[in-house]
């Protein structure tokens, strides 16, 4: 059973930044997808990004591509979302989650990641 936490969140002006960590445990295979994933208020939940591993290939939305980059600290077991230029719409609460199926045509879709942690919250005050 894999364990994700999240941390990180918080209150920021527009154009600010924030970096999101998400810790792993019980993690036993190594080919796996880590993703983002954020839900606004009324909204469905949409990806964020993501890191396939092993590779460590990134994957973005449009949204976000040139603003977020998502990294992985092996050594931790830690991924991280660094977000800069943050905009009021980037509100939301942000989630991790891990596949580990690993299906490449998946990876943009929640309901393809088997484990989640708890979110938290991004407020971007305009």
């Amino acid at each position: 059973q894999v364990r994700l936490v999240e941390s990180g969140g918080g209150l920021v002006q527009a154009g600010g930044s924030l970096r999101l960590s998400c810790v792993a445990s019980g993690r036993t295979n190594s080919r796996y997808h880590i993703g983002w994933f954020r839900q606004g208020p009324g909204k469905e939940r949409e990806f964020v990004a993501a890191i396939r591993m092993p590779g460590r290939y990134e994957y973005y939305a449009d949204a976000v591509k040139g603003r977020f980059t998502i990294t992985r600290d092996s050594a931790k077991d830690t991924v991280y979302l660094q977000m800069n230029s943050l905009k009021p719409d980037d509100t939301a609460v942000y989630y991790c989650a891990e596949d580990a199926g690993a299906i490449l045509s998946s990876l943009r879709n929640p309901a393809n990641y088997d484990y989640w942690g708890q979110g938290v919250q991004v407020t971007v005050s305009s």
